[in-house]
């Protein structure tokens, strides 16, 4: 009898407890996939210091977004490491496919805490960097579907939720350690040192993690699922083709993305990560202090992936994820409303007391995303919007005339810019330079806040919304590691379940963040970039509810 069989109990009743195989495999696989989701978060937790050093040579605006699609960029691979790894984990083994991963996330890592900065290298400094990030998601793309499955085909028959929940802990878990690391350098460092060069630690410390994980894993059996078919000779030389080359598995593939992976991934990101770049950016709270505020959500939060792991089990996974998508959508508007009248209550008075209005030609105002540095926005238009969007400012567009200098009114207050086309390099910055100064006067006698003032914030209430919020994640990624691993068959599971996985995650949520702050930067409206992750649930939602199957009941041996 294997493994698998001795842990299916032998009548419904009976009550199951782990073993201590069973919690070898939980703890090594958990423990590894945390250590990797640390590795990958280090550099998203520290967006804006990274914008800093490797995209100095463009303006500020540009080289925040720059920044995070520099983060984006490991998502974007990740489907790409999915294929290459699911293939070699349904061919060669599960074990031995995450053992790689974790030498190449862990590797990758390190070299970005060595990595010279933009005014040592150059351009070529964010090119190695991004290199470093593509490198660091293919081996994402490999490490998440190797995990979960590993665990799965480990679970007991009726525990697979509760099992496999304990491996979604891990990208929270790996986040909060990201902080924590990071807040506690910058507390031992002082906030000057930690910008210098501090920043590069959490990243260097990665390499003793990485030879902890590596050691444990090394210490794994292989998954008695795949030994068996492995003996058998039953194994697929084709997993791609099979997975996406037969519109049998492809179909179901196609609805796993739109009808699970999409709205999952944008609550994750929307509830951790966006929520995080909204307090700092968007709202002017200090990073630290963000820091701890998040930090504190993910504890109260976080037991909530296991509970909802051990619930799907009990009445299903697909109800348990597609109200939690529900529940994103609905609320994400009045839960960001109520994040800014809690962080920032001086600016919302600001906002509707003194609303900001920018009067121009629609022509005349550029979407001012321009990470080469090839382009200079020096419209009338532009100069404003560029300062406005770098002090995160709500504002209004209103049209005027074509050929008509751009100007804005904040209150009953009335600046005009100018065209900047035509002028010298020393011109430009000395008349940018005081219409920057005229526009704070303004924005200072309407009493606009310049940052967030810590007297003024209501912690507990961030902590509170932030809580909720990250209940929401683990409402929808609690369940889906199973649900995944239910719905493909053992011989082309790692590679069919990771592929609809990375690209729900890596498209759908990790370009999130880079392109919702894209939008607010052009359109002034700090909250328009909600209604992408809004858009998305609903979109899951409705595919989920008409064309998506339960999977508590399938037998993943088949």
């Amino acid at each position: 009898m294997t493994a698998l069989n001795r842990s299916i109990p032998t009548a419904p009743d009976q009550v199951q407890h782990m073993r201590r195989e069973d919690r070898k495999v939980l703890f090594a696989s958990s423990l590894g996939t945390m250590f990797e989701w640390y590795d990958f978060y280090l550099y998203g937790s520290m967006a804006a210091i990274i914008a800093e050093h490797f995209f100095s040579g463009v303006n500020q605006t540009a080289a925040f977004i720059f920044a995070l699609l520099a983060f984006a960029a490991g998502f974007a691979v990740r489907p790409l490491g999915a294929l290459v790894f699911g293939r070699i984990g349904d061919m060669v083994g599960r074990k031995y496919t995450f053992l790689v991963t974790i030498l190449l996330m862990g590797l990758s890592t390190f070299l970005v805490g060595v990595l010279p900065s933009y005014a040592s290298i150059g351009v070529a400094a964010p090119v190695l960097l991004i290199v470093l990030r593509l490198l660091q998601g293919l081996a994402m793309g490999g490490e998440y579907g190797g995990a979960a499955t590993y665990v799965a085909e480990h679970a007991p028959q009726k525990k697979r939720g509760f099992y496999t929940s304990w491996i979604q802990t891990t990208a929270s878990v790996g986040l909060l350690l990201s902080l924590l690391v990071i807040m506690a350098v910058r507390s031992l460092l002082g906030e000057a040192d930690f910008l210098a060069w501090g920043w590069r630690i959490p990243f260097l410390l990665s390499v003793v993690l990485l030879l902890i994980s590596i050691w444990i894993r090394m210490h794994l059996n292989e998954s008695p699922a795949f030994q068996r078919i492995k003996e058998s000779g039953t194994l697929s030389h084709a997993p791609i083709t099979e997975s996406f080359g037969r519109w049998k598995n492809l179909k179901i593939v196609l609805l796993a993305l739109f009808g699970l992976t999409a709205g999952q991934a944008v609550v994750w990101y929307t509830g951790q990560f966006y929520a995080l770049f909204f307090l700092t950016q968007a709202l002017g709270v200090n990073p630290n202090q963000a820091n701890i505020m998040l930090a504190l959500a993910l504890l109260l939060a976080a037991p909530l992936f296991v509970v909802f792991g051990w619930l799907s089990d009990k009445v299903g996974r697909k109800p348990i994820i597609l109200t939690g998508c529900l529940l994103a959508a609905l609320s994400y508007y009045p839960v960001f409303q109520g994040l800014a009248y809690f962080a920032n209550p001086a600016l919302v008075t600001a906002q509707k007391t003194s609303p900001v209005v920018v009067y121009a030609h629609p022509q005349d105002c550029s979407f001012q995303f321009n990470p080469v540095g090839t382009h200079a926005f020096t419209s009338s238009c532009d100069l404003i919007k560029a300062y406005l969007a770098s002090r995160s400012i709500h504002y209004r567009n209103q049209a005027s005339p074509a050929g008509s200098l751009a100007s804005v009114t904040i209150g009953d207050q009335h600046i005009v810019s100018f065209e900047g086309k035509d002028l010298s390099r020393s011109a430009l910055a000395r008349r940018s330079e005081q219409l920057h100064q005229d526009l704070t006067a303004a924005l200072h006698a309407q009493h606009y806040p310049d940052r967030a003032d810590p007297s003024r914030i209501n912690y507990v209430g961030i902590v509170a919304l932030l809580t909720f919020l990250i209940s929401l994640v683990t409402m929808v990624y609690g369940p889906i590691a199973a649900m995944l691993v239910e719905m493909f068959p053992i011989r082309i599971r790692y590679t069919s379940m990771s592929l609809p996985y990375h690209i729900g995650n890596g498209w759908f949520g990790g370009f999130l963040p880079p392109l919702s702050f894209a939008i607010i930067a052009a359109s002034g409206n700090i909250y328009v970039g909600l209604w992408y992750p809004i858009g998305v649930c609903l979109l899951t939602v409705v595919i989920g509810t008409f064309f998506v199957q339960e999977t508590r009941h399938n037998d993943i041996n088949a």
